[in-house]
């Protein structure tokens, strides 16, 4: 039997028990609030784990690129959104082999898939993207999402099921009060949307949007008919300082390869292992009042003013942010315990037995 401790590290870990909490915690609070779930997949990029999301009573995947797009329909995965908005007519086509919905935050894009849709003989499902205080992507007022959407209704490929309201900013805007409010702001710029969209005479069906990070909140707006939650499967530090108790899932093994000073130790994980863009490093499990420092690409001090690891030890961190940290392995290895039971390829990699 495979354990932890035969592992090659750096590694990517998943610990089923805390994952498959967290499947069961959500799908029944969507279950509850009468909503529908479709998580994104570019948390983990992993086809197992999309498949247990779909069991878990998921409608579909969200999906934020082509490859993921590719990767999930190869998989067998149903009921795909690619929610990033597309100005590239050589990737449209792709998308529509993939049978996925797609958003638009613009006319020419309307055009563009109504062309990809009618050349492979197929009709596109169609969200418009609101921009609703994040100016990332999305039309940039309600107003402009009626047109684009009339553009769609009239386009003889292409089938309008509604509107993408999602907010980057709720996610991680300081504190329950400032997701609150941020949510509440965000769908009242949709509503504004769908209030024109309604009185054209538009599909109005699809009211997709929200995040983990607001979770709890989204489901009570009565608009909203299905979450984009994503990260709440595996979690990561940001979420946790935001106050979100889903279980920490995910996490990252390393091994001490150096111990020769006093007060801290180097693991053979640094900036290669983790994400680095929260300004944070990860934290260890079963240290407390340890501190990571980051020590290179491939290393990483750990500081202890007592007790420290001994050469050899294997140590698990909680990454920083889960997303842009799965996206730099190409397996996960899903673990019981100090059991390893299985190893999910990540990014359609092949996994090829090298232990």
């Amino acid at each position: 039997m495979l354990t932890k401790q035969h592992l090659p590290t750096p590694a990517l870990l998943l610990n089923l028990d805390k994952f498959e909490a967290n499947l069961t915690r959500m799908a029944a609070r969507i279950k509850e609030s009468g909503k529908s779930l479709r998580p994104h997949a570019k948390a983990h990029k992993c086809v197992e784990i999309a498949r247990r999301q779909i069991t878990a009573g998921a409608i579909g995947m969200c999906v934020a690129t082509v490859a993921e797009a590719e990767l999930m329909a190869a998989g067998g995965i149903p009921g795909l959104l690619l929610t990033s908005p597309v100005a590239d007519p050589v990737k449209m086509i792709r998308i529509v082999n993939t049978g996925a919905m797609v958003v638009v935050d613009h006319i020419q894009q309307v055009a563009w898939y109504d062309q990809a849709a009618r050349a492979a003989g197929k009709k596109l499902e169609v969200l418009v993207d609101l921009d609703v205080g994040d100016h990332r992507t999305g039309a940039r007022s309600p107003e402009d999402a009626a047109e684009i959407a009339e553009a769609v209704d009239q386009a003889a490929n292409l089938e309008l099921r509604g509107l993408q309201a999602y907010s980057v900013l709720g996610s991680h805007a300081g504190g329950l009060e400032e997701r609150q409010r941020v949510s509440r702001e965000s769908f009242q710029i949709a509503s504004r949307a769908l209030g024109i969209m309604l009185r054209r005479g538009l599909s109005t069906e699809i009211v997709t949007g929200g995040s983990t990070g607001t979770w709890d909140i989204d489901t009570a707006v009565p608009d909203l008919t299905e979450l984009q939650a994503g990260s709440y499967v595996l979690m990561d530090l940001a979420y946790r300082r935001e106050g979100l108790d889903f279980q920490n899932a995910l996490t990252v093994l390393a091994t001490v390869v150096s111990a020769n000073h006093t007060g801290f130790v180097t693991v053979d994980a640094g900036f290669k292992a983790f994400a680095t863009d929260r300004g944070y490093g990860p934290e260890a499990l079963g240290l407390p009042g340890s501190n990571y420092r980051w020590g290179g690409d491939e290393f990483g001090y750990v500081d202890m003013s007592d007790g420290l690891p001994k050469l050899g030890s294997r140590l698990e961190f909680i990454p920083p942010h889960c997303d842009p940290t799965t996206n730099l392995y190409d397996r996960i290895y899903a673990c019981r315990g100090g059991q390893v039971e299985a190893v999910w390829p990540l990014k359609g990699a092949s996994i090829l037995e090298d232990l």
